[in-house]
């Protein structure tokens, strides 16, 4: 192991990013009273060209004037190959007041695409005296983006989070695909004449998983688009949370509480976790060489797991 230690990620729940269209004045008063974790006013995919100036005023105003309790509140700008996006992040950060915590930047290729916006938001907190400083999160949905994950991961000392974008990386990534996320008909192993599908968004998500893990991001899980498919959901978001991603995006919200149940840790997992910690605090009181739990040696990264456990539950029952 490198004698660095990974930064530790941002100490909040994630589970659940539950995204909506800033122009439809219905949705954001809904979203602030669901149980999602994080909240994403939408400027970019769900929002027509016409109705951009719109839906940026609208979401200005949405953050003022809602009461979005303690969930982080996130933006969705459009993104840098647009003519809307420096604007979105201008109008956003001198008017949306302190109450907005992050903006997230989509179809991010390079570092570069990171210190754009960093140096912006930047310019406009020293002219405004801002006080709180504004969160980055950004979407990884193209070849480029996954080519350079590491270093957009280390792009800002901003940078809290980073998601996969299904959709958009398959057809960067040429796949033959209109699915966004899940199972893929075509993505299977034969054997003795029985099929066995893989998941094809595994390799993008472990690179994510390991960028993020090492530069101390939360890694999230992008979207479903299938919302009647709520098994499949939940098939998903298992993967993801295997491969140790914190939380996943929500396009609709009966996509919550599957989110939320998914990845909350389990009572009998934060009890095992909270036992290891204390077996390891009673071999140090004791001088003993080793951890013993059930009959196991627990080692270092054991410990460290549990760590994580007992903290995610921590922040959840007081973010509750």
């Amino acid at each position: 192991m490198s004698f660095r230690i990974q930064p530790t990620p941002p100490s909040r729940p994630n589970r659940c990013q539950l995204f909506g269209p800033a122009s439809n004045t219905k949705l954001p008063p809904k979203m602030a009273t669901s149980a999602a974790d994080v909240i994403n006013l939408d400027l970019e995919d769900s929002v027509s060209p016409d109705d951009k100036p719109q839906a940026r005023k609208l979401a200005i105003e949405a953050i003022g004037d809602i009461d979005w309790g303690n969930k982080t509140l996130s933006v969705r700008i459009n993104g840098l190959d647009t003519p809307y996006w420096y604007r979105d992040v201008v109008d956003i950060v001198e008017q949306a007041g302190e109450r907005i915590d992050m903006i997230m930047i989509p179809k991010v290729g390079c570092a570069e695409d990171i210190y754009a916006v960093d140096a912006l938001i930047s310019s406009i907190e020293m002219a405004k005296g801002r006080k709180k400083k504004i969160a980055l999160e950004v979407i990884i949905e193209s070849a480029a983006g996954i080519a350079h994950v590491e270093e957009i991961a280390a792009a800002s000392p901003r940078l809290q989070a980073m998601s996969l974008g299904a959709a958009d990386y398959a057809a960067s990534m040429g796949m033959q695909t209109t699915g966004i996320g899940g199972t893929q008909e075509d993505y299977y192993m034969l054997r003795e004449g029985q099929k066995y599908w893989s998941d094809p968004w595994h390799w993008a998500q472990t690179a994510i998983v390991a960028a993020c893990r090492t530069h101390g991001l939360l890694p999230v899980d992008g979207p479903f688009g299938d919302f009647s498919d709520p098994e499949g959901y939940r098939a998903q978001a298992l993967r993801s949370a295997t491969l140790g991603m914190v939380g996943k995006w929500a396009i609709h919200p009966n996509q919550i509480a599957v989110a939320n149940e998914v990845f909350t840790p389990p009572e009998h997992k934060v009890t095992e976790a909270k036992e290891i910690l204390a077996a390891m605090e009673e071999a140090t009181r004791s001088g003993a060489g080793a951890v013993v739990y059930k009959g196991r040696l627990v080692d270092i990264a054991s410990i460290k797991q549990a760590e994580v456990i007992v903290k995610q539950a921590e922040l959840i029952a007081a973010n509750a």
